[in-house]
């Protein structure tokens, strides 16, 4: 365990910070990216069953988000926790902290099947009445739901070994999940190969049939892995409840965090439904498009989070601001990138969706203006994932909360009201600017208060 420890530390510790970063990150972004492909493949299949098939997928898309924000937001805090605890050479705790992601997983599952039995029913016909999207987007949700264990226990296996400094072996079993929902997509969709058509339902269990993959890989390679200074333990153990209000107090923002995203996306479909459905349909296409931008970044967050834990915990200030640095630096020119292709190629890549008439035209607009708001969300990204990395992850939390409930839901409904249909797209901008003045903020008291004195 101490040869493991010592060969984390000459890592995270002491390797040279962007060559680290871009080793430690790249397999991540790479996997986050072939997640991004098979979240639009799968709406691209959709869509060829109609308009009412797309924007079916697109109304629950904000529970899929939910359980997923759950997942990844619980698995942050314990990445945080172990990489903390392994800089700071608490091996004991650290190992603790990973044992109790399973507990975790469990008790998050069993809230996710009570969702999908009852609730999802309710939720859908909140919003529209046409039975031809409605029971499609329930038994997409229902069967999600239910299937949501393999997320969340794949994300612990996920963040145990990228916490330990393992980015390679995440990276292998969440493609073989995304390749695994490709293939299965027209399979289960249309009724190929002797399968028989499910249409929308066929995509969710083509979904979760990837996601079971993606989390047995993930569960197979960690346990096989050498070079880890932790590992889930399945003995028996004593529940450790200053352990899980340990892994809350950074997990729980980032719960709250993302799921802002779910319960602003119910907010907007809200108001874009007194328009039209389809311009619901056309924010789901935003969102999985925009994947191709945002995953990138999280998947380098991925490397940079246990780089900036673990040099925080070992007090080493030069490391943590530089990783810092270069992480904004290369977000940046991600995410800057992400913006032109939105403003020069909206027509093509709707068109991927078999966009036309009122879906190109609303397409078009929205994707050219929200793009807008890209290269300011990078910096806001990079500085929530250092509040989250030195165990901060409430300054996370207000940055999200101020940009994605108290600003864009307001502003978007005001401008619906001044501007139209057009006015809803102009909110993500005017969010990410007062995010980036309230992140701004948090960095420097954060700053003077223990980085400066580190």
């Amino acid at each position: 365990m101490s040869e493991q420890l010592e060969g984390s530390q000459a890592k995270l510790g002491k390797a040279p910070i962007l060559p680290l970063i871009i080793k430690m990150s790249l397999p991540s972004m790479i996997s986050m990216l072939i997640q991004a492909l098979y979240n639009v493949v799968d709406s691209i299949y959709v869509s060829r069953l109609g308009e009412n098939a797309l924007s079916a997928v697109s109304l629950v898309y904000p529970i899929q988000l939910l359980y997923i924000s759950v997942a990844v937001g619980t698995s942050i805090g314990l990445s945080s926790l172990i990489s903390r605890r392994l800089g700071e050479r608490r091996i004991d705790e650290a190992q603790k902290a990973a044992d109790h992601g399973l507990i975790l997983g469990l008790f998050h599952w069993a809230i996710f099947i009570i969702i999908g039995l009852f609730a999802s029913g309710p939720f859908c016909r909140a919003f529209s009445e046409t039975p031809d999207l409605i029971d499609p987007a329930i038994a997409y949700c229902t069967i999600c739901c239910l299937g949501s264990i393999f997320v969340m226990y794949s994300t612990s296996y996920e963040k145990i070994m990228q916490g330990g400094g393992n980015m390679i072996a995440p990276m292998w079993s969440m493609i073989a999940g995304a390749v695994t929902n490709i293939i299965l997509d027209p399979i289960m969709i249309f009724g190929l190969l002797g399968c028989p058509a499910l249409g929308v339902a066929g995509a969710a269990y083509a979904t979760v049939i990837g996601q079971a993959v993606n989390c047995a890989l993930n569960m197979i390679l960690m346990n096989k892995s050498k070079e880890l200074p932790v590992k889930v333990n399945y003995k028996p153990f004593k529940v450790d409840f200053k352990i899980i209000k340990d892994i809350y107090q950074v997990g729980f923002p980032s719960i709250v965090m993302q799921s802002i995203t779910s319960i602003t996306t119910i907010c907007l479909n809200a108001i874009l439904v007194t328009f039209s459905e389809t311009a619901v349909a056309v924010l789901g296409v935003y969102f999985k498009l925009q994947s191709f931008v945002f995953m990138p970044v999280f998947g380098m967050n991925h490397g940079l989070m246990p780089i900036m834990g673990y040099n925080f915990g070992a007090r080493n200030k030069q490391r943590l601001l530089e990783a810092f640095k270069y992480g904004c630096i290369i977000a940046l020119i991600i995410m800057t990138t992400g913006m032109f292709a939105f403003k020069l190629l909206p027509a093509q890549l709707m068109s991927l969706f078999d966009a036309e008439g009122e879906l190109l035209t609303i397409g078009i607009k929205a994707l050219s203006t929200i793009s807008w708001c890209f290269p300011i969300a990078a910096v806001c990204i990079i500085m929530g994932t250092l509040f989250q990395a030195t165990g901060h992850g409430f300054n996370s939390l207000i940055v999200s909360v101020m940009r994605q409930l108290v600003v864009i839901v307001p502003v978007a409904y005001l401008l619906s009201k001044v501007a139209g249909l057009e006015g809803i797209w102009y909110s993500y901008p005017v969010a990410e600017f007062i995010s980036l003045a309230v992140s701004l903020i948090l960095f420097i008291r954060l700053y003077k208060k223990e980085i400066s004195k580190l």
